[in-house]
């Protein structure tokens, strides 16, 4: 698959943009994810959703720091070709005990 279609995008009526993607995750990531959903719901306390937790951490994140860098393997190879790059979630803290 070397098609490059960009996912299609919506308006939200809070006047912010939508977008569907599908990512794989390690099992690690998505409880490190559903930790900081708890965290977020205790704060707020409310139910909090692993895409709002997410969406709470990429917001909080400065904006220097929320842009991805390339990998040696995608930097250097400069040309076309699609691969699927892992990354952890390590920017999440490691939470002790209670969430």
């Amino acid at each position: 698959m070397t098609d490059r279609v960009a996912p299609p995008m919506h308006a939200t009526p809070d006047g912010e943009a939508e977008i569907s993607l599908v990512i794989r995750l390690p099992w690690e990531d998505v409880a490190r994810l559903g930790q900081e959903a708890g965290r977020l719901a205790s704060q707020m306390q409310r139910p909090v959703t692993l895409d709002e937790a997410v969406a709470h951490r990429l917001r909080s994140r400065p904006a220097s720091a929320a842009h991805a860098k390339p990998t040696e393997s995608t930097s250097a190879s400069g040309s076309g070709s699609t691969s699927s790059v892992t990354a952890p979630v390590s920017t999440l803290p490691r939470l002790s005990g209670t969430a």
